[in-house]
């Protein structure tokens, strides 16, 4: 009787895209633990295949780290761009927000590889990372459904999104629950959109203004 061979991990890589295999399996475990839970030698043991194997793709971890994070923000991307998409009566800007609270608290290990680790600042530009960062950033820029007048949308859009990360990672930590406010952290980000978008047109009314009187 013919001995049966041992079935190989479900996980086990068999033939294909090394390289986008890698980088799946690598999201799975950021899902875990964040960028510190990614390991090349790990990451090769799980797939099935030789230690030398993913460096034919990556030259190091670093660059596995940014082909990962480059593939988070681009999901990330497209699970905003469906929430503003949704029939709702609140504002693109309210509806991205409220998503990337969500997706902050409910996916911590990929949010804090995207947000709290140091790949995204050491993206060339023009990188495969930096142009996926750029069209979220966009994407905010989109949300706040206003006119361009210099750079004010875009300085609004850094001011939501620095206090958006403030509230998941203070939320993640345990240090932000809203009852000192009597408000839910979902409240507190309305707060951060209305005042967004109010200061916002104040500050293209007031450039309109200005442009005018010395036209």
């Amino acid at each position: 009787m013919r001995s049966q061979l041992a079935r190989k991990p479900e996980n086990t890589y068999h033939h294909g895209d090394l390289r986008d295999a890698l980088v799946k399996a690598a999201l799975r475990e950021a899902e875990q633990g964040g960028a510190e839970a990614i390991s090349i030698k790990a990451l090769a043991k799980q797939l099935g295949v030789s230690q030398p194997a993913p460096y034919r793709h990556f030259a190091d971890r670093e660059a596995l780290l940014a082909a990962v994070t480059a593939e988070a923000f681009r999901q990330f991307t497209v699970m905003l761009r469906e929430a503003m998409a949704k029939p709702s009566k609140q504002s693109k800007l309210s509806r991205l927000a409220q998503a990337t609270l969500d997706f902050g608290l409910r996916r911590n290990g990929i949010y804090r590889l995207m947000f709290a680790s140091r790949t995204v600042s050491c993206a060339a530009k023009g990188s495969e990372l930096h142009e996926a960062t750029r069209e979220t950033f966009d994407l905010v820029i989109e949300a706040l459904e206003a006119p361009a007048v210099g750079y004010l949308r875009e300085r609004q859009a850094l001011k939501i999104w620095a206090a958006l990360h403030g509230v998941v990672m203070l939320a993640e930590q345990g240090l932000l629950t809203g009852e000192a406010a009597h408000a839910t952290r979902e409240e507190l980000v309305e707060d951060f959109v209305s005042e967004t978008k109010a200061a916002l047109a104040v500050a293209i009314k007031d450039a309109q203004r200005r442009k005018r009187a010395g036209a």
